[in-house]
């Protein structure tokens, strides 16, 4: 009685909220169009016509979660070729990379607002054989309504801070009966495993982490060292910066003496562009931006205090540039990012004390050589100076890219287990 309960009041509320969330929506469409595309998508309206059955679904909130999808991707068309996927999305950065994922037979579409009527339609109008959503997405509704549809679903790459299981506790009543709901949950590390189970998922198996089975684009990783030796200065990445810690790095990096190396400030969000150009521009006098030039940076751009990296999916042409790199969202109480693709193109990496949401892989990281941290940006600008040009700076690099080697083949035990219960679902 308490889950339906609690349930209600959240279908409720979210009834409510919808003109809200529609109106934001219609907002952030002002900078990215593609959120002003298919609004009926968010209210599980789709087109009449029969899609094909037998398909996976794979729920890929934003851009981090379609990036790891997508090994899983190539791993699900090595275990079943001809296997025909439906990418759903959150956010309008997810779903345009997504788009590279798609083959003949595919299909792309926004997850709906999780209202029990949303999630029943989209559920009937796609006719999914088998669910997988991507790390963190627990959606009441929608898997409530996925079991009483018959579709199992799977929490693959599955993660849980300490901070998000305290969370979870206050609304178990809720989230409860979705938990329930998984029929498998593929978690990154036995961490969270432990922590998944202590919430009350069931039938959680450690998998490791998807993301380390991704390959960096070999074309952006050579075109990041032609720059590199062409700039002959060193470069500093502060990658995948968040709001607040872009301001405290440049008023550090602005205390270096003049004949600094070049700062490359690449923002996490692509909405932010602007605004960190704006802050630099405010602190340095020789500000450029990545969209300012195209093959090859100018005599200009070589003398730049600042790059300003606005562009999406170029992240590892900014890692083979660096010498060395800050990871964004670890100076802030944030959790930190992604620290991985990093190691995979060989950058060392400096990390700030907030990096729970990746702990695991952040303690590996610093274990294997491949990362150091620091208490805070002034600090991580000084360390990064002083490693610049140094064998120990050498020796981190060459231990990132043998840590991202030994930690792969997620996705081929993540795609074996899709691929079982797709064969369950098919014998049925």
């Amino acid at each position: 009685m308490k889950a339906a309960l609690a349930r209600a009041g959240y279908s409720l509320l979210l009834r409510l909220l919808t003109p809200a969330y529609l109106a934001r929506l219609w907002w952030r469409g002002a900078r990215e169009p593609l959120y002003r595309q298919a609004w009926g998508e968010r209210l599980g309206l789709y087109p009449e016509r029969t899609p094909p059955r037998g398909r996976v679904w794979i729920h890929a909130v934003s851009l981090g979660e379609t990036r790891a999808a997508g090994a899983l991707v190539d791993a699900l068309r090595r275990a079943r070729p001809g296997v025909r996927l439906l990418l759903t999305h959150g956010t309008a950065t997810g779903r345009e990379a997504g788009r590279a994922l798609l083959r003949r037979g595919d299909a792309q579409a926004w997850l709906p607002y999780d209202t029990p009527g949303a999630v029943r339609r989209f559920l009937r109008a796609q006719r999914p054989a088998v669910g997988v959503l991507m790390e963190t997405e627990i959606w009441p509704n929608l898997l409530v309504a996925a079991r009483a549809a018959g579709v199992p679903m799977v929490l693959a790459n599955a993660r849980l801070s300490e901070k998000s299981r305290a969370k979870g506790r206050r609304l178990r009543a809720l989230l409860q009966p979705a938990l329930a709901a998984l029929t498998r949950t593929l978690a990154q590390t036995e961490a969270d495993a432990r922590r998944l189970r202590e919430s009350g998922v069931m039938s959680v198996q450690v998998m490791g982490n998807l993301k380390f089975d991704l390959e960096p684009d070999a074309a952006l990783l050579a075109r990041g060292r032609r720059w590199r030796q062409a700039l002959a200065r060193p470069v500093v990445l502060m990658a995948s910066s968040r709001e607040g810690e872009e301001a405290a790095l440049l008023s550090a990096w602005s205390t270096l003496p003049c004949a600094r190396p070049l700062l490359l400030l690449v923002p996490r969000h692509p909405q932010r562009f602007e605004e960190v150009a704006a802050l630099a521009a405010a602190v340095l006098p020789r500000v450029l931006r990545r969209s300012a030039f195209a093959d090859a940076p100018s005599a200009e751009a070589a003398g730049a205090d600042v790059w300003i990296g606005d562009s999406i999916g170029e992240m590892p042409l900014y890692y083979a540039l660096a010498d060395v790199a800050l990871l964004g969202g670890s100076f802030a109480p944030l959790g930190g990012q992604n620290l991985i693709e990093a190691a995979a193109c060989g950058c060392p990496l400096l990390l700030g004390p907030h990096t729970f949401n990746f702990a695991a892989a952040a303690e590996d990281a610093i274990a294997a050589g491949a990362a150091q941290r620091v208490p805070d940006l002034p600090a991580a600008v000084a360390r990064a100076g002083a490693l610049l040009g140094t064998a120990e700076r050498a020796a981190m690099a060459a231990q990132a890219a043998g840590f991202a080697q030994a930690h792969r083949g997620a996705a081929a035990r993540m795609a074996g287990v899709i691929v079982e219960l797709l064969r369950a679902r098919h014998a049925a």
